[in-house]
């Protein structure tokens, strides 16, 4: 266990002085892509964990964490990457050194443990402990998620009302998400601002936002838009189909979640009613076998 620990924090410092070079395709694709919006909150330092696991977050970083799939879910929810790998490094070392510290405990009570089970114990913690704030993260980005498909169906039908007014795509775009609030309406808002500010198509920006938060109904409504901006199409009909569409996938989900809730419900219900039911047969068994037993005993 010491050699284990002495190699791993060997290869920690020379992963932290001689971090990974991303690759040369990597950074080319950075340099021609889209300026992203801003966040619409401002970024949180975070919490006692995030403070304290900040000195390892770059020896993280350099093994190549966190992956596409967690950035996505940390852009949706507008935080940093260094803010959850600090927290991943404070779980797990607090994971690793929580068993030793009882095993101490005890042991100065008299009490000793071994050191198989302390060790196998620290594993254990250590790895739930990195992998918690990853879980969290991602039910929390999938909430977000459902709530943004909920603002930008509102958001369509906002446009089509605009369009449907004899306005232009980017005039109905920019009149839609100015009524709007919440940070749905806030990132929409911050793409379309910075498609005026860099002087290029809304379109664009949106597609680069719905690609950045996972959300492929904003891929789908920029290529409606695309077409609207650069072929003249007629998309008031389109955009009011994918509204629809939206709001009865939604309607589903809800749906499918509260028959789901209503299913569990009464499971419990039963269960509850079965310990009350247990306990009569139990009595009706003792009542029931009372004279016997007692007709035994006197006769012994």
């Amino acid at each position: 266990m010491l050699g284990a620990g002495f190699g791993l924090g060997l290869a920690a410092i020379a992963f932290g002085l001689a971090p990974a070079r991303p690759p040369l395709a990597a950074v080319l694709a950075a340099l021609t892509r889209p300026a992203q919006p801003a966040p619409a909150l401002p970024a949180d330092e975070g919490g006692w964990a995030a403070r304290a696991g900040r000195p390892f977050a770059a020896v993280l970083v350099g093994l190549g964490l966190p992956g596409d799939r967690v950035r996505s879910d940390l852009a949706v929810l507008g935080r940093p990457p260094g803010r959850l790998l600090a927290e991943q490094a404070t779980a797990a070392i607090t994971g690793l050194l929580l068993p030793p510290a009882v095993n101490a405990v005890l042991a100065l009570g008299g009490v000793s443990l071994g050191w198989q089970l302390p060790a196998a114990a620290s594993v254990i913690l250590g790895a739930a402990g990195f992998m918690l704030p990853d879980l969290s993260v991602r039910a929390e980005a999938a909430r977000r998620r459902d709530d943004f498909r909920h603002a930008l169906s509102a958001f369509l039908d906002l446009v089509v009302i605009s369009l449907a007014g004899g306005a232009g795509i980017e005039q109905a775009l920019s009149s839609a998400s100015a009524v709007g609030t919440g940070p749905a309406f806030a990132r929409l808002r911050g793409a379309l601002e910075a498609a005026r500010i860099t002087r290029q198509p809304p379109w664009s920006h949106l597609a680069a936002l719905g690609q950045a938060l996972g959300v492929a109904e904003m891929g789908e409504l920029a290529a409606s838009i695309t077409l609207a901006g650069t072929e003249g199409a007629k998309v008031k009909t389109s955009l009011a189909a994918k509204a629809a569409t939206l709001r009865a996938h939604q309607l589903a989900a809800a749906e499918t979640q509260a028959q789901a809730a209503t299913e569990t419900q009464a499971q419990a219900a039963t269960e509850r009613m079965s310990l009350p039911l247990v306990l009569l047969f139990a009595g009706f068994l003792l009542l029931v076998g009372f004279p016997a037993i007692v007709h035994v005993l006197t006769g012994l």
